[in-house]
């Protein structure tokens, strides 16, 4: 009865080579290549003075110029200054209409700027493993190699084994450019992960930095005139009578 033999149906495999592996690699990286560039592309769009912005965003709010500071965040680009621009259209219902608002914005935002950042993580940590496995299929190839042919003994076998010796470190190179592959797709797609994470990270905080200014205003609006604030002041007249009136009071 024929035994099921895990091993043997493991080195079958591998005797198919590792050429395909290579391939799936270099698929990968012209993925890879392409999220990089449209990423890149992306994040520029987005490029806007955020100091500048802030600035002139704070003037219109203490002004009490909602007119002026939404048509500022409109002209820009910025994810702050759209996540800003929907908490101040909310500024009237309240400070927590605006924060809710702009919470649900923002998410939204980050997810458009996070998109396919988790691809380029998972190849940059995975493509030398990719190539590992490679090398491995390419080493169980070659040692099969080494094998003496069925039917031979003795100085015979020996010779057929010295005759593959050749062949068997041509494998082992050929085996080792899977992990140099690899190692080639993966250094640039953790590279690039690294930089866009710095650059989202770095919007984020232009967007804190916004919104943070959207809610100074919606708890504080702006403080009223001297004129309004202030009572009107008292005639003589008026003056006497009041102070009489409450002098008759007391």
């Amino acid at each position: 009865m024929h035994r099921f033999s895990l091993i043997k149906l493991f080195t079958s495999f591998a005797m198919l080579g590792a050429e395909w592996v290579m391939w799936v690699l270099i698929a990968l990286s012209f993925v890879t290549v392409s999220i990089m560039i449209e990423r890149a592309r992306y994040y520029r769009s987005l490029n806007d003075d955020l100091d500048t912005l802030a600035a002139n965003f704070d003037a219109h709010l203490r002004k009490g110029d909602l007119a002026g500071a939404s048509k500022l965040l409109r002209a820009s680009p910025s994810p702050a200054a759209l996540v800003a621009l929907a908490g101040l259209r909310e500024v009237a219902r309240g400070a927590d209409a605006a924060e809710c608002v702009m919470a649900g914005t923002l998410a939204r935002v980050r997810r458009e700027l996070e998109r396919r950042l988790a691809f380029l993580n998972t190849v940059g940590n995975n493509a030398p493993f990719v190539g590992l496995f490679g090398t491995v299929i390419g080493i169980i190839q070659a040692f099969d190699a080494l094998k003496p042919p069925a039917g031979l003994r003795g100085a015979a076998a020996a010779a057929a084994a010295a005759a593959n010796t050749g062949r068997v470190m041509g494998t082992i190179a050929e085996a080792l450019v899977a992990t140099a592959i690899g190692l080639l797709v993966a250094i640039p797609a953790v590279a690039a992960y690294n930089l866009f994470q710095r650059r989202l990270k770095s919007m984020l905080t232009d967007t804190e930095a916004l919104t943070q200014l959207v809610l100074a205003y919606a708890h504080a609006p702006m403080a009223p005139t001297a004129s309004a604030a202030a009572p009107a002041p008292l005639s003589n007249g008026h003056a006497v009578a009041a102070i009489s009136t409450s002098a008759q009071a007391s």
